[in-house]
């Protein structure tokens, strides 16, 4: 997503960028910067003082109030500036959004709205990312709209730009989507073992679920099996992967949304069961030794359905 912007802002203008890990970063101006200047700073707050556009995205809530709410590097301590505009693409919990979005207007370091993206890593490479929007696109297009539209479509698909009316609309259809995501990824998984192990080639398996009723997205770009869909992590040693650990995080927040709307998340519920084992399996322990936090609520630990702990 930073290439993509860098690429498409004019090459006059600096793109300021952050990362906890700051390999990343001097990675990423060393590869990128014939498309423009790049200035590594270290601190969010460093970069809502000195840009006028912020993209923020980090793996929960709690990273999320980090980078705008700590009091000695979060955006917030950045100086007055009601034309700042902030585009949170984590995917989060609305009330955590909504709550970061009123404290960062009530200190009026300008206007936050939410805009989860779907696609994965190649549609960010691709420029053809989907957003979801807690943003209402009105006819006569404001200023803040216009600059909201633009900084979109330097990452995005113009035809897969969905607004959704206000703040923390858009995560909710994007927890809605992700939903289905995760859970149907284990119906491929699970549909291809038995195919293949009755003995049908994995490759024409894979044509004949696309061509029918079984035809899904994560089966056509994330199917489990090396070496039939070319593109997919399990043919690329993985290397494109979404973390496994992540997989609890977008389902425990359609856990919770779904409660909290007195709604039986059945499906869900399963669903992280099955990857929550996956997730202690050495095979899908991220490779640099890196921990990964998940965002499980007080409800689900009283429940009993898990424990709270780091992996």
């Amino acid at each position: 997503m930073a290439v993509a912007v860098r690429r498409s802002l004019d090459k006059k203008h600096m793109l300021y960028v952050f990362d906890v890990y700051m390999p990343s970063c001097e990675r990423f101006k060393e590869q990128n910067s014939q498309f423009g200047p790049i200035e590594i700073l270290t601190t969010p707050r460093d970069i809502a003082t000195k840009a006028d556009a912020v993209i923020s995205m980090v793996p929960g809530p709690p990273e999320v109030k980090k980078i705008f709410l700590d009091e000695d590097t979060g955006m917030i301590g950045a100086p007055e500036n009601h034309n700042r505009l902030f585009l949170e693409c984590s995917t989060i919990d609305t009330e955590t959004a909504r709550s970061v979005a009123a404290k960062v207007h009530e200190a009026k370091r300008g206007t936050y709205i939410d805009a989860p993206v779907s696609g994965g890593v190649p549609a960010a490479e691709n420029r053809t990312l989907s957003f979801i929007v807690g943003h209402a696109k009105r006819e006569g297009m404001s200023v803040l709209d216009r600059r909201l539209n633009a900084l979109i479509l330097s990452m995005g698909d113009p035809n897969k730009v969905f607004w959704c009316g206000g703040i923390g609309l858009g995560l909710a259809a994007k927890i809605s989507n992700n939903y289905i995501s995760c859970s149907v990824l284990l119906l491929i998984a699970e549909a291809m073992a038995i195919g293949v192990k009755a003995g049908v080639d994995p490759k024409l398996l894979q044509e004949v679920i696309h061509n029918s009723t079984g035809q899904t997205f994560m089966g056509d770009n994330v199917c489990p099996v090396p070496g039939v869909v070319a593109h997919a992590p399990s043919s690329n040693d993985w290397k494109l992967g979404f973390k496994t650990q992540m997989f609890l995080k977008d389902l425990s927040l359609g856990i919770n949304t779904a409660r909290q709307l007195d709604l039986d998340p059945t499906m869900a519920e399963q669903a992280y069961r099955v990857f929550e084992k996956a997730s202690q399996d050495p095979r899908c322990i991220d490779r640099d030794g890196s921990s990964v936090y998940l965002y499980i609520t007080d409800e689900q630990t009283e429940n009993g359905s898990t424990d709270k702990s780091e992996l």
